[in-house]
């Protein structure tokens, strides 16, 4: 009986120990999403779309926040700096992680070791636009006219985005030059006006003016034609391997629980078929994988392979 008893008195004890932070229930606090872009952006957008339902399924806020900065690189760096408790979150992917670090000196981290990739969100495609009566009626025509020396240049929405590097992508493949012109806003105004020839932009950013009939689209980097504008083909059908998105995904920083990360998997994914979200991320092009963590770091991987080169080839060295 002393021997139980003692036993017993042992067992008190160690109930009574407070259990290590990886061991506790989670979450127990407000979660941050740190969006690294502007309100109103596309990654901003997607990220509130997806912080109320994760936060009904966790029984915990999910609060947005944003910061913006270096092409997404102080966001990123942020949370890669935070604690590794799953209560900082990034809204990370091609732009803030793998583009902008590839013509930065010094961006401050590694996408690779530096985080643990949750789940990939998906992005809108890049299309080409024209003016409507444009004499440019095709990518060839583009090409051509480029060969010619008879296109003074294109617009994207700046340097070292997707829509940047698709142009250069193209060019590299066909051998030719053209003139970049980086804008922040009234892009499409000057094509329509006549004063660019032709643009380099998301689906989403462009639908309402294709739509319009106020620019013209010559193809988009999705993997087949869109329903919406069947007519539009994809560079993959004009002999381009080019299906390609400005892609978001969740991240967090290296060392945050597997446990964790599994579950965050799972809910967003869950969360990215519920219909009207499906609905919505057929709407913007986007292009949902059901990747694992795992897979997802394959893919940074890839994909870091596959655009850093270009981005070099462009001119954009590290600043």
């Amino acid at each position: 009986m002393r021997r139980l008893y003692a036993l017993t008195l042992v067992l008190a004890a160690l109930c009574a120990l407070p259990l290590p932070a990886n061991a506790q229930a989670w979450p127990t606090k407000p979660i941050r999403i740190v969006v690294p872009f502007a309100p109103g952006g596309a990654a901003d957008v997607w990220a509130r779309i997806i912080a109320d339902p994760l936060s009904a399924a966790l029984k915990q806020s999910v609060v947005v926040e944003n910061r913006g900065g270096a092409g997404g690189m102080l966001a990123a760096t942020q949370v890669m700096r935070a604690d590794p408790d799953g209560y900082t979150l990034l809204v990370g992917g091609l732009a803030p992680q793998i583009i902008a670090p590839a013509i930065a000196a010094n961006p401050g981290f590694d996408a690779i070791a530096d985080f643990v990739h949750i789940v990939y969100i998906g992005g809108p495609p890049i299309t080409w636009v024209v003016h409507p009566a444009s004499e440019l009626r095709s990518v060839r025509d583009v090409v051509e006219q480029a060969r010619a020396g008879k296109l003074s240049g294109y617009a994207s929405s700046g340097v070292g985005t997707l829509g940047h590097l698709v142009v250069e992508y193209v060019s590299k493949q066909q051998g030719i030059k053209l003139n970049h012109i980086p804008y922040n806003t009234a892009a499409f105004a000057d094509i329509i006006a006549g004063r660019v020839p032709m643009g380099s932009f998301t689906w989403g950013a462009a639908l309402g003016q294709v739509q319009g009939g106020t620019l013209r689209a010559l193809a988009v980097t999705t993997e087949a034609r869109r329903p919406d504008v069947p007519d539009v083909p994809t560079f993959k059908e004009l002999g381009y391997d080019l299906v390609a998105s400005t892609w978001f995904s969740l991240a967090a920083p290296k060392g945050t629980p597997p446990a964790i990360v599994q579950q965050l998997n799972r809910e967003v994914i869950r969360i990215l078929a519920l219909p009207d979200i499906k609905t919505r991320l057929e709407r913007d092009a986007f292009d949902p994988k059901s990747f694992t963590p795992e897979q997802l770091m394959a893919y940074f991987q890839a994909e870091t392979a596959r655009w850093k080169p270009i981005a070099q080839a462009a001119g954009m060295k590290p600043q």
